[in-house]
């Protein structure tokens, strides 16, 4: 067992230890980006998580994705597939796999999915848009799903709009009250992933859904809009990406986030400097220096194929190799590498934790947040 696994074993045993044991994480990977910045060789693939579109179906039309049409369009994933899959990520140690799609509740085999991860020790959990989770959440429950997350668009019809479907957000609410009536935060944890884009940029819109969290007894997570995702949907005015002129809103939101953090640290997943670089994320996209720790992810796609990260380095496809013929060979070690040292098209993904990681951008942040939170 690994160290990272071990530390993982005693926070899931003893949960007390976990904020020092993710401290002590972070402190080693800086030391780790440290290292690296003189000697790129030691940067090996570590995989931590896999993230699998198990489908490319949806039942909604969001605004700022493809999938289901421009992106994979009728692919899926079979279930003999994925429990190959899940059995390699369980013989390579890999402690955590993400359900994802599309809407991965839309695939048939879905529970059987979630059985197999949890027979094999592999942690397991879901992204959906929860519209038909309270009519599967007992099965999922029961096969070992302890933790969902779900995009947050806003309010009653800024939501229908982004989504492209009049009356969901009245069903999402309604899902969501019917899930935590039969299951607790205890039972069951609830993540919003909160999209930052020029649309959502204000407090009052912040507000919300700090108050939509609270109602559902859910952590949230901060996504920023994205600008090199293969499966996001460009509008035709790029309407949801930042311009210069909103660097002021973008400001005045990182600010207010950094106060709720404050107040209530368990609130909001990210740290105070990870939040105070999403305004420098926001706006100057892939003018953002921060190497990325792709090395410790995997993407599968609807379609079979694999790469380290949700953007580039292809290392093969499911129909053809199964995962163990692909990891941690030199392809794999290589483009680990190559991440770090952004021989690609720099996205953001992971932005909180890359920020974390590297010690300069840490301590650059860490003395922002403070400064901002000082000014108030």
């Amino acid at each position: 067992m690994t160290i990272d696994n071990m530390a993982r074993s005693l926070a899931k045993a003893i949960p007390a230890t976990a904020p020092i044991l993710k401290a002590g994480y972070r402190s080693s990977e800086r030391m780790r980006s440290t290292l690296a910045s003189y000697w790129p060789q030691t940067i090996r693939a570590h995989t931590e998580k896999i993230t699998i579109a198990i489908t490319a179906h949806c039942n909604l039309r969001c605004q700022g994705c493809k999938y289901g049409r421009d992106f994979m369009p009728g692919a899926q994933l079979p279930f003999d597939i994925v429990e190959k899959l899940l059995e390699d990520a369980a013989a390579a140690k890999i402690p955590a796999v993400r359900l994802y799609g599309g809407e991965p509740l839309l695939h048939p085999d879905v529970v059987r999915m979630v059985e197999t991860a949890t027979r094999l020790g592999v942690g397991c959990y879901m992204t959906t848009n929860a519209l038909v989770l309270d009519r599967k959440i007992a099965a999922l429950h029961a096969a070992g799903l302890r933790k969902v997350t779900i995009g947050y668009y806003g309010q009653d019809g800024a939501f229908d709009e982004y989504v492209q479907r009049p009356g969901r957000f009245a069903r999402l609410v309604d899902s969501l009250e019917n899930t935590r009536t039969m299951f607790g935060p205890d039972e069951l944890e609830i993540q919003l992933n909160f999209l930052l884009s020029r649309r959502s940029a204000t407090i009052e819109a912040v507000d919300e859904m700090i108050a939509f969290a609270r109602r559902f007894q859910a952590k949230v997570h901060v996504d920023v809009v994205h600008y090199s995702l293969p499966y996001f949907q460009e509008g035709p005015e790029r309407e949801l990406q930042f311009r210069p002129e909103d660097r002021p809103a973008i400001d005045r939101v990182i600010n207010h986030l950094l106060r709720l953090k404050a107040a209530e640290p368990s609130l909001l997943t990210e740290s105070a400097p990870a939040l105070a670089a999403f305004a420098d994320w926001a706006m100057e996209q892939q003018g953002m220096r921060i190497p990325c720790d792709a090395r410790k992810l995997l993407w599968v796609g609807a379609d079979g194929s694999v790469m380290l990260c949700y953007v580039t380095f292809p290392l093969g496809n499911l129909h053809e190799r199964r995962l163990s013929e692909m990891l941690y060979t030199p392809k794999h070690h290589r483009a680990a590498r190559d991440a770090f040292l952004l021989n690609c098209p720099n996205c953001h993904c992971e932005a909180g934790s890359r920020v974390e990681k590297h010690p300069p951008s840490f301590r650059k942040y860490r003395r922002d947040a403070a400064a901002r939170l000082a000014s108030e």
